[in-house]
């Protein structure tokens, strides 16, 4: 363990492996770094092949020979257990998270600690009570002439292979646990490289003061991605639940054709905000502000706004305004919605975007460069472009930073087309001043999810996933539950 002296939090170095918290093979490490201030924060248990193997052997053998995938109260039990343990720990895991993510003080107050620790095990622990875990149907008779009774069962899948992004660590791991966990499966957690403290913390947290049987959830990290890969690979493993980009989506669907893997697969986005010509135009073109939430790295998060040309410039004005004076750097700042990126990496591929937008004849109206005052930290400013066509780069691909392009649209149907004119359909917003147009709009959309009129999309209760290259399957809400069991079909001859 290393402690931050600064801020007095403990991170936590060792894999959570059947049960034991444990070095990696030849008690390898990988440093992690401080996006904010580029300073070495500690070191992370750098996992390889064979503690994966042995991760995946702990979770196989947890979920075969013992009574979780069975004992339902208990496992609720248990899921409460944690939900104390987080809690508990929840002002070091705010500094911890502003520390390893560069989030925002802010932003930890929302999305990226309190509105997960709230429900992302409370609800799914909640629903183990509640869901229709068997069915039965009337009496029918067979082929044969015979009555049969009949039923329908849930089963868990299995082995899940939980492989979460560095965007939102906390949020998407603790959901993906939740819910694999309350439907009776086993777990191995592999976090981004980048972000591995918290799911760390998740582990020892487990081992130390949950019931959790040994093996039921084990913990990887590793600074090699194709550690992660194994879980893929296996025959052991069941299902692979997986956040993050869609090109490693793709590679994930190939790779598990071979063991016929299950999926669930929340990827990329390049999500629309239609501004309707009735909009009230203030409150719409607010929405354009979410790029700096967390400097825009969110999948979710629309980075296309499309204004009805009769009304652009009046747009653009107010966009302009509005994002200048966007408080970013120091994520400890309480002030601050927008910090660093999460690396030089990315920091350099957000440039390299903006660049191809003004190559390709968009107009940089805001930021686009390094802020002049911040010498360290992987910063962006607050760009706006406009005079953004929807065949531009920076329109059709997932920037995934503070980055919002400007189209122009000439009526309903037009913004309709520029909309759906996307490999992506995960999120989006439709503002209008009547509800019934609003709606009427959503409905044409090839998206997951939509705010309508400012509604808030994100909810324990709600299924969140996307269409097209967005993904495959759904998280959350009865469809969550849903993603992670088999159904069996029972009949016998009726008494």
């Amino acid at each position: 363990m290393v402690v931050s002296d600064a801020l007095k939090v403990t991170f936590e170095s060792r894999m959570l492996i059947d049960g034991e918290l444990v070095e990696a093979e030849g008690a390898k490490t990988f440093a992690n770094l401080n996006p904010a201030t580029e300073e070495v924060l500690g070191q992370a248990a750098d996992g390889s092949t064979a503690d994966m193997q042995r991760a995946i052997g702990a979770a196989r053998r947890a979920f075969d020979e013992t009574a979780w995938s069975r004992d339902r109260a208990f496992r609720k039990q248990c899921l409460l257990q944690l939900q104390d343990a987080l809690e508990a720990d929840a002002d070091e895991m705010r500094e911890e998270l502003i520390l390893e993510v560069g989030c925002p003080r802010m932003v930890t107050h929302g999305p990226q600690l309190d509105a997960p620790l709230d429900v992302a095990l409370r609800y799914p622990a909640g629903l183990i009570d509640e869901y229709a875990w068997e069915t039965d149907l009337a009496d029918a008779v067979d082929m044969r002439g015979n009555l049969n009774s009949r039923r329908i069962v849930k089963e868990p899948v299995g082995v899940v292979g939980a492989i979460t992004p560095w965007n939102y660590p906390f949020e998407v791991a603790i959901t993906k646990l939740g819910q694999a966990l309350a439907t009776g499966n086993t777990v191995v957690l592999k976090p981004a490289p980048d972000t591995p403290f918290n799911a760390l913390r998740i582990g020892r947290l487990i081992a130390e003061q949950t019931d959790i049987p040994a093996g039921v959830v084990n913990v990887v990290t590793s600074s090699d991605h194709l550690v992660g890969e194994e879980l893929t690979l296996s025959p052991a493993v069941d299902l692979i639940s997986f956040t993050g980009s869609t090109a490693v989506g793709q590679r994930i669907m190939e790779k598990g054709a071979a063991t016929m893997k299950r999926l669930f697969l929340e990827l990329g986005g390049k999500s629309a905000t239609i501004v309707l010509d009735d909009a009230d135009l203030p409150t719409a073109t607010m929405m354009g502000l979410a790029v700096c939430f967390h400097a825009g790295q969110g999948c979710a998060i629309p980075t296309r706004m499309l204004l009805p040309r009769s009304r652009y410039d009046e747009g653009v004005e107010l966009l302009t305004q509005m994002m200048g004076a966007v408080p970013y750097g120091d994520p400890q700042r309480p002030d601050v919605i927008q910090g660093p990126l999460i690396s030089a990496r990315q920091r350099d591929r957000v440039l390299g975007y903006v660049q191809k937008g003004v190559d390709e004849g968009a107009t940089l109206a805001l930021g686009g460069g390094r802020p002049r005052d911040l010498d360290t930290g992987f910063y962006v400013e607050p760009t706006l472009f406009t005079n953004v066509t929807n065949d531009m780069t920076i329109a059709r691909e997932e920037i995934f930073g503070p980055v919002l392009a400007v189209i122009a649209y000439d009526d309903e149907d037009d913004a309709v087309r520029i909309a759906n004119d996307s490999h992506y359909g995960l999120s989006g917003a439709v503002f209008s001043a009547t509800l019934e147009r609003s709606l009427a709009v959503a409905s044409r959309i090839r998206t997951g999810s939509l705010s309508v009129n400012g509604g808030m999309i994100y909810a324990p209760d709600l299924p969140f996933g996307g269409y097209k290259h967005s993904g495959v399957g759904r998280q959350n809400g009865i469809a969550g539950f849903d993603q992670h069991l088999e159904t069996k079909s029972l009949a016998w001859p009726a008494g």
